[in-house]
């Protein structure tokens, strides 16, 4: 099996309107999210790859449209602006694209991360 992986960086806010009085993700707060998009395929295409990488522009470009420097909560709905649930939500729009798409991971910080994998 053939596995590549490209990585993706925006900024963006959010606030976890369900949690807690007092839980900090509560409150309105941002993230430098870094997301990692991998893709796997038991051959390659003609050229030797799994997927081209300049293919994935287009992930970048919705990254960049829909995701960077706006409030979450205002894009994916309340309910939506988990890292797990951002991690989903990215996988199914790359892997409505790409078919070779197996995962999706999110960082919200250096030392978290949430990965989306079916």
């Amino acid at each position: 099996m053939y596995t590549i992986k490209k990585e993706f960086h925006f900024s963006a806010s959010h606030q976890l309107k369900q949690m807690p009085e007092g839980h900090p993700c509560a409150r309105l707060h941002g993230h430098n999210y870094v997301v990692v998009l991998e893709l796997r395929s038991e051959t390659l295409d003609q050229y030797g790859f799994v997927r081209d990488y300049l293919e994935l522009k287009a992930f970048k470009e919705y990254i960049e449209a829909e995701l960077d420097h706006r409030h979450l909560n205002d894009v994916l709905g309340d309910e939506c602006t988990t890292a797990e649930r951002l991690a989903r939500h990215l996988f199914a729009w790359a892997s409505a694209r790409w078919p070779e798409v197996s995962a999706v991971a999110v960082s919200e910080t250096p030392k978290t991360w949430a990965e989306y994998r079916p």
